[in-house]
Parts: C-alpha cells; sequence; structure tokens
C-alpha cells in the first residue's frame, strides 16, 4: 500500500500543482500514472513528459480563468468527462469542467478489490434517504462519487450496458429513433477497446473505454455459473453480448479495471486531453446555481479556492453532476415545480413539475451469505460473476440481476450475521416498481437535499424480491458451491412475513439513481430528445436523471453513453 500511496502522491503533486520534476524519480511513478492515462505503461518518460504537461497546462490555465467559455460542463463524472471531452476536441471550443470533488489518484479510488471501502469517506457525498416503511423504517445510504471521475472513481467498476429492450423504451418515450438500440449499440462499439470474446456485430476494439471479462477470477466465480447452469439459466461468455437481447443468463462480470487497478473516466477521457489549451478542469470547485436572463441561461456561479466566481458562456452549460445533484442545481435556480420554488422564495425561470421526481434506484439485498471453510482471496472488484433473470415468465425482460460476492455484502442491520470470511450472493433489482422524489431542504446550495427513495413500497418490488431470495438460496447451496461452503448463514429457513422482513432489513442501494430529470414528452419530462431542458435556453443535461426509466443494469456504461450520444448532438 505504502508504494501505491508514494506513487499516487508524486503524481497528484505534478497534475495538481504543474511541478516540474528535475530528480530521478522511480520508473514505479509513472508505470501508475500510465495507468490512469490510459497508456502502455511501458515507456516511463513518456508518462512523464505527459503528467508534467498537464500539470503545468492545468495550473496556467486555471491561474487565468476566462470570463467567458464556449460550453462550461458541471461534473466530471461517467458523462461529464465524455462530454467535455468531446468538445474539447474541437479547438474552436473553449470549454470549462467544474468538479466539486478533488483528484482521483488516491490508493483508495484507485484500489479495486476494496472498492466499497470509499462509500462513507471524503470521496462520496454520503447521501441518506429519509426513513420509510418500505424498509423498516431505516434510512437508505446513498453513495456519490465526489473526485474527479465522479461514480466511476467509487463504485465496483462492472460494465453493464443494458438490454436492448430499455433503449427502444427510451426511444419511445423520446420519440427519438436515435436513443434506439440499434443507434445505441453503434456508439458502444465506437467507444469501447473490448478484451473478450471477439463478437464484432456487437463490441468494439480500439476506443477510449477498456473493457474486458474478470480477468483470473476467484474460482467462486466459475462456480456460481455452474450453479446457475443447474438452475436451467444459460451462460454466455459475454455480459454484454447477445445476452442482454433476450430473456437473461450468467456470465463473468465485465469490469473497467486494468493492470489490476480502476479505470474511471478521468483516465479514459480526460488525461489523455488535459494538456489541451482549451480544456480548463477545476477540482474542489463547487457549483452553486446557474445564472439567467429571463429564461436563458448565461453561465454559472461557484466557489472555487475559497472566492465566488460567475462564468458566462456563450453556447450552452451542460449539467451532468447526476441525478441527485442536477436536479437540486435546477431547483436552486429556478427550474422546477413553481410551488416548490415558492417555498423558498427563489424566481421562476421555467415551470418543469417533473424535476426530482421520478426517482428510481436499484436495491440489492444483503442477506444471503454463506461461511466457506477457509478464507477466500478477493479479487478485481469481488463481484466477477453476474445473472439476470426474469422473476416471472410474463415479464418483457430480466428483472433480476444476482451477484457472487467474495465478501459479506451486508446492511446495518444483516451485519450481525457476517463472520469473518463470509461470501455473499446478493439479488438485486433492476426494473423496480417503486418511485421516490428529492426536493430542497433549504436555499442553502451547500445543504443536501431531501431524499425520498421510497425502497419496496411498491409490492410487486417485494414479490420479485422474495423470488430473488430463492434463487440465491438455490445457487449458494447447489452442488456447485458445495466446495466454498461450511454453512449457511442467511437466510436459512425463513419464509412468509420474516423473510419478507430479512429482505427489508437487508435492503441497500445500488447507488444507481437515476430519472429525476427524465427524457420525454409529457408534462413530468424535463428535456427533450436532444436533451434540451423545457422552456429554458443554452441549457442541457447529460447524465442518469435523463433515463425516462432505470437501466437493467449498473449505471456507469449507459451514462457514458448518454455524455457520447450529446456530444454527438452538439458536435453534428
Amino acid at each position: 500500500m505504502n508504494e501505491i500511496s508514494n506513487a499516487s502522491n508524486a503524481v497528484r503533486l505534478a497534475l495538481l500543482e504543474g511541478q516540474l520534476v528535475t530528480r530521478q524519480i522511480d520508473r514505479r511513478v509513472f508505470l501508475d500514472g500510465a495507468t490512469q492515462l490510459g497508456l502502455s505503461g511501458q515507456d516511463a518518460d513518456q508518462a512523464a513528459q505527459k503528467f508534467m504537461a498537464i500539470g503545468a497546462n492545468q495550473t496556467a490555465l486555471r491561474s487565468r480563468l476566462r470570463k467567458s467559455y464556449e460550453y462550461i460542463v458541471v461534473g466530471a463524472g461517467a458523462a461529464g468527462a465524455a462530454v467535455a471531452r468531446r468538445l474539447a476536441e474541437n479547438s474552436f471550443n473553449n470549454v470549462l469542467l467544474l468538479e466539486a470533488g478533488g483528484d482521483d489518484l488516491r490508493p483508495g479510488i484507485l484500489m479495486t478489490e476494496s472498492w466499497y471501502l470509499n462509500q462513507g469517506s471524503d470521496v462520496d457525498w454520503a447521501y441518506e434517504a429519509t426513513p420509510s416503511a418500505g424498509v423498516n423504517h431505516r434510512s437508505i445510504k446513498h453513495a456519490s462519487g465526489k473526485a474527479l471521475g465522479g461514480g466511476t472513481s467509487i463504485n465496483g467498476m462492472v460494465w453493464a450496458r443494458g438490454h436492448k429492450h430499455d433503449f427502444d423504451s427510451w426511444a419511445s418515450a423520446a420519440g427519438d429513433a436515435d436513443w434506439g438500440y440499434r443507434h445505441v449499440l453503434e456508439i458502444y462499439k465506437r467507444i469501447e477497446d473490448w478484451h473478450g470474446e471477439p463478437d464484432p456485430e456487437r463490441r468494439g476494439q480500439g476506443g477510449e473505454v477498456f473493457v474486458q471479462p474478470a480477468p483470473d477470477p476467484n474460482p467462486l466465480a466459475p462456480a456460481f455459473l455452474k450453479a446457475a447452469e443447474s438452475l436451467g439459466i444459460p451462460v454466455f461468455e459475454d455480459q454484454n453480448g447477445v445476452m442482454q437481447e433476450g430473456s437473461g443468463g450468467a456470465a463473468i462480470s465485465n469490469v473497467r479495471i486494468r493492470d489490476g487497478r480502476r479505470l474511471n473516466t478521468a483516465a479514459s477521457y480526460l488525461y489523455p486531453v488535459m494538456d489541451r489549451q482549451n480544456l480548463t478542469v477545476l477540482t474542489n470547485a463547487f457549483v452553486n446555481r446557474l445564472l439567467a436572463d429571463g429564461n436563458a441561461v448565461t453561465g454559472i456561479e461557484f466557489e472555487w479556492q475559497g472566492e465566488i466566481h460567475r462564468v458566462a458562456i456563450s453556447r450552452e452549460v451542460v449539467l451532468s453532476a447526476g441525478a441527485i445533484q442536477t436536479p437540486k442545481i435546477l431547483l436552486l435556480s429556478g427550474i422546477g415545480d413553481r410551488a416548490e420554488l415558492d417555498r423558498f422564495g427563489i424566481p421562476l425561470v421555467s415551470h418543469l413539475p417533473g424535476v426530482g421526481r421520478n426517482l428510481q434506484d436499484h436495491p440489492i439485498i444483503g442477506s444471503a451469505l454463506w461461511e466457506p471453510h477457509e478464507p477466500m482471496v478477493v479479487r478485481n472488484n469481488a463481484a466477477e460473476a453476474n445473472l439476470f433473470v426474469k422473476s416471472s415468465a410474463d415479464l418483457a425482460t430480466p428483472d433480476l440481476h444476482i451477484f457472487q460476492i467474495e465478501v459479506p455484502y451486508v446492511s446495518e442491520v444483516t451485519a450481525q450475521y457476517a463472520v469473518n470470511g463470509a461470501w455473499t450472493i446478493a439479488p438485486g433489482l433492476v426494473r423496480p416498481a417503486s418511485r421516490g422524489f428529492l426536493k430542497l431542504k433549504s436555499i442553502d446550495p451547500r445543504a443536501a437535499p431531501e431524499i425520498n427513495s421510497n425502497f419496496l413500497s411498491d409490492p410487486r418490488d417485494l414479490a420479485a424480491l422474495r423470488r430473488g431470495m430463492q434463487l440465491a438460496r438455490d445457487l449458494g447451496n447447489s452442488e456447485a458451491m458445495k466446495p466454498f461452503v461450511k454453512r449457511e448463514l442467511l437466510p436459512g429457513d425463513r419464509a412468509g412475513e420474516e423473510l419478507d422482513n430479512l429482505i427489508r432489513d437487508g435492503a441497500t442501494s445500488m447507488h444507481h439513481p437515476t430519472s429525476t430529470a427524465k427524457m420525454g414528452q409529457d408534462d413530468a419530462s424535463v428535456v427533450d430528445s436532444k436533451l434540451k431542458v423545457y422552456g429554458v435556453d443554452n441549457l442541457r443535461i447529460a447524465d442518469a436523471s435523463i433515463m425516462p426509466d432505470i437501466i437493467t443494469g449498473n449505471t456507469q456504461a449507459p451514462s457514458i453513453m448518454i455524455g457520447e450520444r450529446l456530444a454527438e448532438i452538439l458536435t453534428k
């Protein structure tokens, strides 16, 4: 860990302070940096030169902030990094990228196996929902990345692109075929650098986004696939290939990990272009509100280095702050439900009742645990195999996403059952019927919004998760898993109300909030198919908040795709 820490600290100094290092530095410093750059890591001198150029350039750009930029992008996460990169590729665009968090080159972010320890740390916004009856009046925690790379700097690194049906449904909601699976698939193929079973119809090579099946997985992962097969669940070579066009299946997880290090969107999209003179990246830059003249956005007010800055735009602002921060910024700027704004005396710019509504997230249940015969070696992201399946045969798409996890994945309630070395099969619900909302607590930009996640408030969700728990038991107690099982810890023979209570007690968030500024054509929609905010000029949104309905799977990949889709729209 010290070796990693020293490497990260040296590179961080080069990046953020622009220091020109004149002494000899250990080659390992720049190998670590090269991984973050998306380079091969074989040429330490090239890595050194690149980092020094980035550091010097960003220091110079930050020292002379412009009064106006063509584009300001808020949020350097999955979508924001992609949008900023594509806009900056046009040398005529001066782009300002604002990230409220700090840098990402630190051991806790670079390390893969212990990614979950970032939750609740200083790189997490650490939101908490109000207590709700569906989870036995518990307060669900919602992790959200607070660093360069946003959520891609603290997530589980799974690359799940979504189901064909998801995107065709989005296209129908938006009234735009370019959101359909056929076009979205072409975006994915263009940006991917896939290192797995070749599938030229569905997977791309040579793009910015390195993806591979979890390499050299723990033996628990292939055993999980054999267990799935024994239950009649088909096994695939690739979780994002033909499997996402049908009724489900199991596979080794696609991950954004290379040479044992996390690859976030900063690594893939930002560092390769941060030596360009038309891209200014500010970290620890907290956005207070949008500036507007009538119904036209004219710029951004943000706090940086202890001062309030007001910077104008000549073209557009792109909000990519995520499904919690984006609606909060909209509301603070007078864009939202008139009654909500009137509560705080915020002048109305555009009456959009859907802002902050339609909140959807994936609940995952930490209540299926087994004790192994001996401690396991955790590898990759500790969740190296997963499956999608329908809880009911009459569903159009799979609604259950079940992960094998090599550590105890539990809630604060079920943690009492987790003996040392326990492992988990965690059923998640990826097509929830429950809907939540968020609203302002105050006009203080630093105050977190009130989050009402309403997990398991719809009885259909609980019914689906009962099936998920049964499948978890069937998998964990199968013949294929016996070498890894000393005893079952949870759920045991619980049934009926007792099982329902265990599900409610074990429910946590997958940290995939979406749909709080949804794309569509009805009165609850916030953006149109071109991601323009209704009733507001010069403002677009590109992040998970625009999803009409939540995706079938993890939100990292579709959020990057959304950023790429907006870049297509803006650069045509």
